[in-house]
């Protein structure tokens, strides 16, 4: 894959993940207007997040950082035929694990709601949330499966249509709720209920395009064989290191639940700043990782690390401006996205506090998706596996210690916290892989500069927060004038570092060009 087609396919997959976001602002907004931050709100976010939590520990994790090097080492290497019977064990490996692990969960589910929000024991969304959680779980085995799929996509170079995937999610849960208004039925049970559905349509639209891209999916019952044991070996670091991520968020909600609806907030905030997060860390790393594989594969140092320079390069140009301004403005943004309906001015306040602390760890949690390929290419799971380790005992300490003196936002900062001390730790430990995981001397020549530039935004940004404060609260305007504040960041960002060198205006208009076409 050569760099500028990198560069195309990330900027096809953050496309697709930015209409995924924008619509899940819509989505959440939406939820948060209709049911409030109270008992079904909280009960809602802690079942959706359960099978989100094993989606994630399973499928984007651990199975993923193993199975897509190993795939695309063979579709490099043996072809096309050996890749795909590759694939098809491993789906029905992993379809098989995920069966037996559902039936668990319906079976276990008012220990698990426990274990994710011990602090609901006795209130009325614990029950609730137990309801919700068996009716959500399922989603796992779809989405995971589905996940399987978009890595085959990846893998292939073919981006848009696994990208594409989680925009049904937000399409069908935002008819859900219309549909749910106009038929009086109670929405909290319509959002539910359509969590296992979006979970079925996804994995329908990328079996079809992984369908049409040549890939044969030869049904087959499980086996133990050499392929089998070695992908085995490999993802059970990675699911103990997705495992580790996991507890960190568990932590969290677990102080956040014995704090009055700071659970709802603390999940606002995580929206909102999962915008940059999911289109541009998320994206190079779908992206980033199969090409590593193939370059480590056919030892082309070179091309590795002008790969791995260019990610970084175009993550951050993205990343720091949008930290800034989730630092900067957060107030206006979180008032005028999420404040209507049931959601007070009290809960706007509590959010933009937790989005900040958000938006000062965002570029770490981007530089963990940059840096985590490196391992992940070499199949070295076991390394981040005890950094993530170090990092969650960072993150426990912090949540636990700081909650008894500042409260729920002890959650907030030990993410934070947390994830720039893994970002630390695997910069560190790549030092041993040689100049290919080194930045090279454009990347060096460039960051100040963005930095400069998303500082100079900062500045406008808070100019303008001041000049526009009146018109951000009033009713209808206030959509105008956060509009007017957005494109005030994004334009003087983008004039101030081409002008300043930070990079040059061209390099996106080509690099869209191509990935419009991916």
């Amino acid at each position: 894959m050569k760099p500028i087609r990198l560069v195309s396919g990330f900027l096809t997959v953050g496309m697709w993940t930015m209409a995924s976001r924008i619509l899940g602002f819509v989505r959440d907004a939406m939820i948060l207007s209709f049911l409030g931050t109270g008992p079904a709100y909280e009960a809602y976010v802690v079942a959706f997040r359960l099978p989100n939590m094993f989606r994630r520990f399973f499928a984007e994790g651990a199975f993923n950082m193993a199975f897509i090097p190993q795939y695309s080492k063979r579709l490099a290497g043996e072809g096309e035929q050996d890749a795909d019977a590759f694939a098809s064990q491993a789906f029905a490996g992993l379809a098989s694990i995920l069966i037996l692990l559902t039936l668990l969960a319906q079976l276990t589910m008012p220990w698990l709601i426990f274990g994710l929000a011990s602090g609901f024991a006795g209130q009325d969304q614990f029950g609730l949330a137990v309801v919700f959680g068996r009716i959500a779980f399922p989603y796992i085995l779809f989405i995971s499966l589905a996940a399987l799929l978009s890595g085959v996509l990846n893998a292939h170079g073919r981006f848009a249509a696994a990208a594409a995937a989680p925009v049904l999610l937000n399409m069908l849960v935002i008819g859900a709720m219309i549909l749910a208004v106009l038929a009086g039925w109670d929405i909290a049970w319509a959002l539910i209920w359509t969590i296992p559905v979006a979970g079925v349509a996804q994995m329908v639209l990328v079996w079809i395009a992984a369908k049409r891209a040549g890939f044969i999916l030869t049904p087959m019952r499980p086996r133990w064989s050499p392929d089998m044991r070695r992908l085995v070996r490999v993802a059970v670091p990675a699911a103990l290191a997705g495992g580790v991520v996991q507890v960190n968020l568990l932590v969290g909600q677990q102080v956040a639940s014995y704090f009055d609806r700071a659970v709802g907030w603390l999940y606002t905030a995580d929206r909102l700043y999962q915008l940059p997060l999911g289109v541009v860390g998320i994206a190079i790393g779908i992206v980033l990782l199969p090409d590593l594989s193939r370059r480590l594969k056919e030892n082309d140092e070179e091309g590795s690390r002008d790969a791995l320079s260019r990610a970084a390069e175009i993550s951050l140009s993205l990343t720091i401006p949008a930290a800034v301004a989730l630092i900067v403005i957060p107030l206006p943004l979180v008032s005028v996205l999420f404040e209507r309906g049931k959601a007070t001015a009290d809960d706007s306040a509590a959010i933009a506090q937790s989005v900040a602390i958000y938006g000062l760890g965002l570029p770490a949690f981007v530089m963990q998706k940059i840096l985590q390929p490196l391992y992940f290419a070499r199949e070295d799971t076991r390394t981040p596996f005890r950094y993530a380790l170090v990092a969650m005992v960072v993150n426990a300490g912090i949540a636990i210690g700081l909650a008894f003196s500042i409260g729920w936002l002890a959650a907030a900062i030990a993410t934070t916290v947390a994830g720039w001390v893994m970002v630390g730790l695997l910069s560190m430990g790549a030092r041993g892989f040689g100049d290919v995981a080194r930045f090279d001397a454009r990347f060096h020549a460039r960051i100040l500069r963005i930095i400069a530039a998303s500082l100079a935004m900062g500045a406008l940004l808070w100019a303008g927060m001041v000049l526009l404060t009146p018109f951000l609260g009033m009713a209808g305007i206030r959509y105008a004038a956060l509009a007017v504040l957005v494109v005030l960041g994004i334009v003087g960002y983008f004039a101030i570092g081409h002008l300043i060198g930070a990079f040059q205006l061209g390099e996106f208009k080509r690099a869209m060009r191509r990935g419009g076409r991916s």
